[in-house]
């Protein structure tokens, strides 16, 4: 029982990670200069189509247009979520449905004193004929947002997107939206993947092929976070460190839940509201294991996409630094893009999207292996100043040798497997006290693994026998060297050829490069 109602006064506003946000309760950006061409398109009488991934702003968005648009005196502008739709393929259900949203949405504009709630008519016409007489009855221009409409799926979303059609052509004719968006994870062209789900392309953006613009919605930058945390700043006088507001952007990437819930961790759960506090970049560190362990629904929802074949033939080839056989505007691309699971301007900077989703899935895809190893890996080679990382590294190696065509058929992902079960092994060892990240891109050849410990660090390269010469290998681990700031590194190539004995690739070798720098090189 509360003690007191007055528990609650002076309660500041707080960092937002479930649903949408608003102004007298969270602390916000400005949406719409996010996305500033959404509201020209309105008033330039287009419709387009928002993508963007998973609490990325984009309902947040949606209602800052829907209230500046109703500001005006010739706007009517109305957000209706389809998420209830979803799953209805009968078009039958399915229009009857989206008729039902549109009828309820508009009753509750505060403006439309005589609303008439539309029949749902012919499966072919319904929608058109109801936004038809809606539009008819409004002395107004009508935009309608229509959220979640990557929901819909099969027959139902191809009656939709053809009654839309039909309307827009026919808008000179008949009322109909002055504008419409549809608005959802996927960008307009990937609907069709519900449309003609064992389609090997999924083509252009027909029957919906009237859209002026497909907008997508960007990561905050590191100027935006820290405008966002001075709002908190400035309501409690609660102070980030500079190097504090670096680590947020490094863990999140921008990316805008994950901004929050930064934020919200370490406010609301490791200092519980103490404001005297100084938050730094360590809070941030501990904030994002949190995070990592916790596995919110934002994140499980992302994982649950690791099962898919296209998110697969994306994601496994970044793990080893593998190549791939398309383009960033393949499908399989463009689907994991738009979902947020990965990021890059070209093939060669395709990574996943952030160090928080990365540690994540990687734990994931690791989750069995690291069960199965044994208990006693923890503290074996840790001292407490120190990792005998070349000691381990060996007994990974006969571990290898043992275990290998048992363990990588465990894994889903088995061209990934090697890695994988390396990257558990290390965990294991490391949860006694350590830190890894990990670092991998598209068509690099190699995945970078750099172990912290004790105040020192341990870069490890790994690679696949074959895919470059040795030279070009050991100039690489030398630039991760200094990047991690460390005079001895270790590079492992694993040999997948099922015809070489193992005492050819199990090695151990050292070399001194770029003077008194020290490489050590073992195989697998």
């Amino acid at each position: 029982m509360l003690e007191s109602s007055t528990h609650f006064e002076g309660v500041p506003k707080h960092f937002n990670i479930a649903g949408p946000c608003f102004p007298d309760e969270h602390y916000m950006l400005d949406a719409l200069p996010r996305l500033p061409e959404a509201c020209q398109l309105v008033l330039d009488h287009k419709y387009f189509a928002i993508h963007a991934a998973r609490q990325s702003g984009k309902t947040t968005l949606l209602m800052s247009l829907v209230d500046r648009l109703n500001a005006l005196d010739d706007y009517c502008a109305v957000y209706c979520s389809l998420e209830a739709v979803q799953g209805y393929s009968n078009p039958k259900k399915g229009l009857h449905m989206i008729i039902d949203i549109i009828n309820n949405d508009f009753s509750k504009m505060d403006y439309i004193n005589s609303f008439t709630r539309q029949p749902h008519g012919d499966d072919a016409t319904g929608i058109r004929d109801a936004l038809s007489n809606i539009a008819k009855s409004i002395d107004r221009k009508l935009v309608i947002f229509f959220d979640e409409a990557d929901c819909l799926s099969c027959e139902t979303l191809i009656s939709f997107l053809r009654q839309l059609r039909n309307g827009y052509i026919y808008r000179k004719q008949i009322p109909f939206p002055w504008s419409i968006a549809l608005v959802g994870m996927r960008d307009i062209r990937d609907y069709k993947a519900h449309i003609r789900p064992d389609s090997d392309t999924l083509g252009s953006a027909s029957p919906f092929n009237i859209i002026t613009e497909s907008l997508t919605l960007r990561n905050f930058t590191g100027e935006q976070i820290k405008e966002l945390y001075f709002q908190h700043t400035t309501c409690t006088g609660q102070i980030f460190e500079d190097a504090a507001i670096d680590r947020a952007y490094y863990w999140s990437e921008g990316q805008p839940w994950l901004v929050n819930a930064l934020a919200h961790q370490i406010i609301e759960k490791d200092l519980r509201r103490d404001y005297t506090q100084i938050i730094t970049s360590s809070h941030f560190d501990a904030a994002a294991e949190s995070i990592i362990l916790r596995r919110d629904i934002h994140i499980d929802s992302l994982l649950d996409r690791l099962k898919e074949a296209r998110v697969q033939r994306i994601i496994e080839p970044i793990i080893y630094g593998g190549d791939i056989s398309f383009d960033m505007l393949s499908d399989d691309v463009q689907f994991c893009l738009n979902i947020g699971l990965v990021a890059g301007e070209s093939l060669k900077d395709l990574h996943i999207a952030n160090p928080i989703y990365n540690e994540v899935i990687t734990r994931t895809l690791t989750y069995i292996a690291q069960e199965k190893l044994p208990e006693s890996l923890i503290n074996r080679w840790m001292d407490g100043e120190s990792i005998d990382i070349s000691a381990l590294l060996k007994e990974f190696q006969k571990f290898w040798r043992e275990n290998s065509e048992i363990w990588i058929e465990k894994f889903q992902y088995k061209e990934a497997a090697p890695h994988l079960i390396l990257y558990a092994y290390l965990q294991r060892v490391v949860n006694g006290g350590g830190r890894i990240r990990r670092d991998a891109a598209l068509g690099t050849g190699r995945a970078d693994i750099c172990v912290s410990y004790a105040g020192k660090k341990y870069p490890i390269e790994l690679k696949l026998a074959g895919t470059q010469p040795i030279s070009e290998s050991l100039e690489q681990v030398n630039k991760y060297m200094e990047r991690c700031g460390s005079a001895v590194g270790w590079l492992g190539i694993f040999d997948r050829s099922k015809t070489k004995p193992w005492s050819k690739k199990i090695y151990w070798k050292t070399k001194k490069i770029a003077g008194d720098k020290v490489v050590h090189i073992f195989g697998c």
